[in-house]
């Protein structure tokens, strides 16, 4: 099994973060790498890594940073594989970290999702792998549909709750 997505962490303190990601891969059966590398402690290293990932198959590269946030930057500007950066909750409550994520210039997209967003990051990795791979196409509709029920659920639940002026 080669990995189709990779995650990417700036340190394994992250993990609690990305662990999400990787449990929505795991979710729908979606093959994935996971390691650590710094922007800043190893540069040659990241810049190794973006640049021989397409060779190695990887399609999309999910990269979460805090504080300065350059990894997933770094990683964009040494490859042509869409990058999703996450913005990791530290300093500024992960303010810092989205904007320096967010602000990438012309020519070195990063998608980014909201702070500690990793789940999202995944979801939309495997959109963009289901424009091509009709069985993660699949998967990823039946959990959409999923969220769906989880909403008619919890309003069959609501409406079962009693309050005096409580009208539905």
């Amino acid at each position: 099994m080669s990995p189709l997505i990779s995650i990417i962490m700036g340190s394994t303190s992250d993990l609690p973060v990305m662990e999400k990601a990787a449990k929505f891969l795991d979710e729908l059966q979606v093959p994935f790498e996971m390691n650590a590398l710094s922007a800043h402690r190893t540069p040659a290293e990241v810049e190794s890594f973006a640049r021989a990932a397409e060779g190695r198959g990887i399609r999309v590269i999910i990269a979460a940073a805090g504080m300065a946030a350059a990894l997933p930057g770094v990683i964009a500007a040494n490859t042509t594989l869409p990058v999703i950066g996450v913005p990791i909750k530290g300093m500024l409550d992960g303010l810092d970290a989205l904007l320096s994520i967010v602000q990438m210039p012309p020519g070195i997209p990063v998608a980014t999702v909201g702070v500690n967003g990793a789940q999202n990051a995944a979801v939309l990795a495997c959109e963009m792998l289901a424009l091509a791979d009709e069985p993660i196409a699949a998967r990823l509709h039946e959990y959409k549909k999923s969220l769906a029920e989880k909403i008619v659920k919890a309003n069959r639940e609501l409406a079962e709750v009693k309050f005096s002026f409580k009208t539905n």
